[in-house]
């Protein structure tokens, strides 16, 4: 792991230690039946569970990176069929989705085949799925249950793939090697407006941006969110091969871009009447609950990367 990598976890250990420190205070002070410090105290423990996974599968490198992600890609898959899909004669369309998509997809990462690993999923599987599910002679609902399955791979398996993809870059004058910033970049970046998202809108923001999809989201959360996120990208540019204003362009597109997937996703919920999409992460529901801004992010940055800065 490049140095630079470590004194970035030693940098996030330390403020999730204060942020610990802080929420422990808060729940002497108001109690631990406070709704606020309760959330903010489950989301610290995920965080240090979250971050705990990122720095053993980025000690081991390229292979620990992938394997980290397959899993995740694996959990995510997992929720969003078993929340979108009724109909058991859809199950090999399913298992085709876990044993044939999601294993092949992340060999193609590994193996570095970019032409292959960027129209695997978007065309020989949604050209795949709908065949299988053909095959169960329903026709019922067909449309909808083959673009449900098709939806499910792309965001839960292929764009999820673009973030140890991000390893296999070979940048003008950034060793292949330390391509593990550009991973903690993104990641960062992304969360952090997640995170000051929540904590802007719950220090400023009254009003909602969009109610009916996400009730906790306010217009002051999101903009101070995002503006802040973009400083904190700006402040990450020299771990970067971007100059501070590209690290801070990019930082704008990829908070906009998870924005807008929370978005997304948090109207998929809606539509199924749920709250998460699952319980896995104390505190933070289910997998895709943690990563569905990533998911709209990675690929936008993986490609603006690829196109602007590959050797």
């Amino acid at each position: 792991m490049p140095l630079q990598a470590g004194w970035v976890f030693v940098a996030i250990f330390s403020v999730l230690i204060v942020a610990g420190v802080i929420g422990q205070w808060l729940e002497y002070k108001k109690g631990s039946d406070n709704t606020t410090v309760a959330n903010l105290n489950a989301r610290v423990y995920a965080w240090w569970v979250m971050t705990l996974v990122l720095l053993l599968a980025f000690w081991f490198g390229k292979t620990g990176t992938i394997i980290l992600f397959l899993l995740i890609s694996f959990a995510a898959l997992r929720e969003f069929l078993t929340l979108v899909y009724k109909y058991r004669s859809d199950y090999s369309v399913m298992l085709v989705c876990f044993y044939i998509l999601l294993p092949v997809q992340y060999y193609f990462v590994f193996t570095e085949w970019y032409g292959m690993f960027s129209i695997f999923i978007p065309v020989y599987g949604f050209l795949i799925l709908p065949i299988i599910g053909s095959l169960s002679g329903r026709a019922e609902h067909f449309l909808e249950r083959a673009a449900k399955t098709q939806w499910a791979a792309m965001v839960s398996v292929f764009c999820l793939s673009h973030v140890p993809a991000l390893l296999t870059l070979n940048l003008d004058g950034f060793p292949q090697e330390q391509n593990i910033l550009l991973l903690i970049f993104m990641i960062g970046v992304v969360q952090a407006s997640d995170v000051l998202q929540y904590i802007w809108g719950k220090t400023l923001g009254k009003r909602k941006i969009m109610p009916s999809l996400s009730p906790s989201k306010t217009v002051a959360g999101t903009v101070g969110g995002i503006a802040s996120a973009v400083l904190v990208a700006v402040l990450m540019a020299p771990l970067t091969p971007f100059s501070a204003w590209q690290a801070g362009l990019i930082g704008l597109i990829i908070c906009l871009m998870g924005f807008f997937g929370g978005l997304v996703m948090s109207a998929i919920k809606r539509d199924y009447g749920v709250k998460d999409w699952g319980n896995m992460i104390q505190g933070h529901g289910g997998m895709l609950d943690r990563v569905d801004s990533i998911c709209f992010a990675a690929p936008v940055f993986f490609h603006i990367v690829r196109y602007f800065w590959h050797g």
